[in-house]
């Protein structure tokens, strides 16, 4: 899959931007503050409806507008794609493929992309929150009905805390008088199951592509270890870690079973403090060097090769599964963190590609085999460029057809509530050119 065109508006500091791109690799160069994160960050939103710096979408809105629009022109073999989203301040956000509305959840449907941020350290060294996301988006990336779950699953956590605080400042404690927890109990072990069953499963086959990623860049196997780590087989107090490990191979049913008596071994924990205690909203996976948990022993060199590992392997994972071919590669600021040893690696791992975005402050830090297609900035302006845009190959009458029913039966359906972050842990989480005159970017470039 290729990004053949970007076209933002109002999106962080660009008031507005059209850049084209090409396949392989395609180079943002400029100072720190001038706007190429933003570049990449556009993209990955339009792939994951999230992201990577800040937790919420009003960031994204350029200062004293009321919405932003991301636009980018979508080639996946002999198919083109014009894909659009946009960020409203006040309301729900709006999406569509070819001009035909689709609901915002149904991107990851049109669009794959994998981005590797200096953010992601947060996946080695954060807490089990950025993990869980990490394995959720890209849950949704290989199978993207499990948007629709996960967000069941956020409604529902929402209800049943609503219920736990209502009994604990009332004082209920009769099960008798607390029949409606126990049907919200049977929804929240329907949904969390499958969400479970969904990451034992991304963890063990994304071990292998982690492994061989990690041996790529670093140049030393560590033997990098993914390992599960469930709430529902070792409840857990606020301020406790879950402790036991699950196998992919676990049946559905006995998870099913292990969360329904998790949730009777907590319920009166639960109840004396207001908020759920079990389910994938505490899991984590838990990452290992030489066996032992990277959070705390690894050092800042191998806790950033995992962490790019774990996006590699990511993307190894997507290229091998996803009828869309290769996702969209993009890495962030990488190569100032890398030896020149390393930074020869990396590109020899990623050459192969479809495509590749990379940023850069400075252009050398960047393998000359990564530098054929150099667009640089300035300033939110797209100062020189070298990328030339493929034309255009009109969709097939059958893909138009196909477009159309899938615009139509998302019309039908309604749209869900606005997904709010559930109670998790007890840590809250870490917090066309010429353009027209941009406003400041306080962000990283």
């Amino acid at each position: 899959m290729q990004v053949t065109q970007l076209a933002l508006s109002d999106f962080r500091n660009y008031a507005s931007v059209d850049v084209a791109l090409a396949p392989g690799p395609n180079l943002f160069v400029g100072r720190n503050g001038q706007g190429k994160t933003n570049l990449v960050e556009s993209l990955g939103y339009l792939s994951t409806l999230g992201s990577h710096r800040v937790s919420t979408d009003q960031a994204l809105i350029r200062a004293g507008q009321d919405s932003a629009v991301i636009r980018a022109r979508l080639r996946n073999g002999d198919r083109d794609l014009l894909a659009e989203v946009q960020i409203n301040r006040s309301s729900a956000n709006r999406a569509q493929i070819n001009r035909g509305g689709i609901k915002p959840r149904e991107l990851p449907r049109f669009f794959s992309s994998v981005l590797f941020a200096p953010e992601d350290l947060l996946l080695i060294r954060g807490d089990p929150s950025a993990r869980r996301r990490f394995l959720d988006q890209l849950v949704v990336l290989r199978s993207p009905r499990m948007s629709a779950v996960q967000a069941d699953y956020e409604r529902v956590l929402r209800q049943r805390n609503s219920l736990l605080k209502s009994a604990r400042a009332s004082g209920v404690r009769d099960p008798a008088k607390l029949g409606t927890l126990d049907i919200w109990d049977e929804r929240l072990v329907a949904l969390g199951t499958e969400i479970i069953q969904s990451r034992l499963t991304l963890v063990d086959e994304l071990s292998g592509p982690v492994r061989a990623a990690y041996e790529a860049v670093a140049g030393a196997d560590q033997r990098p270890v993914l390992r599960s780590r469930l709430s529902i087989e070792g409840a857990v107090d606020d301020d406790e870690e879950p402790v036991a490990t699950a196998e992919a191979s676990a049946a559905p049913a006995e998870l099913a079973a292990a969360f329904s008596a998790a949730l009777l071994a907590v319920r009166r924990r639960e109840l004396d403090r207001g908020i759920s205690l079990v389910g994938p909203h505490r899991d984590d996976v838990q990452f290992e060097l030489n066996d032992l948990p990277a959070k705390g022993y690894a050092s800042h060199g191998e806790s950033w090769s995992f962490a790019l590992a774990l996006k590699l392997g990511a993307a190894e994972l997507l290229r091998r599964d996803s009828p869309m071919g290769d996702p969209v590669l993009m890495l962030d600021d990488v190569f100032a963190e890398l030896d020149a040893r390393r930074r020869e690696r990396l590109a020899a791992v990623v050459a192969d590609y479809e495509q590749v975005l990379i940023t850069a402050a400075v252009f050398d830090d960047v393998p000359a085999a990564l530098a054929a297609h150099t667009v640089r900035i300035e300033a939110g302006r797209i100062v020189e460029s070298d990328a030339v845009v493929v034309p255009e190959t009109p969709l097939t009458a059958p893909e138009t057809a196909a477009l159309e029913s899938a615009a139509a039966e998302s019309a039908a359906e309604p749209d869900p509530e606005p997904a709010r972050k559930p109670e998790q842990d007890s840590v809250p989480e870490p917090a066309p050119v010429p353009v027209s005159e941009p406003t400041p970017d306080p962000d990283r470039g």
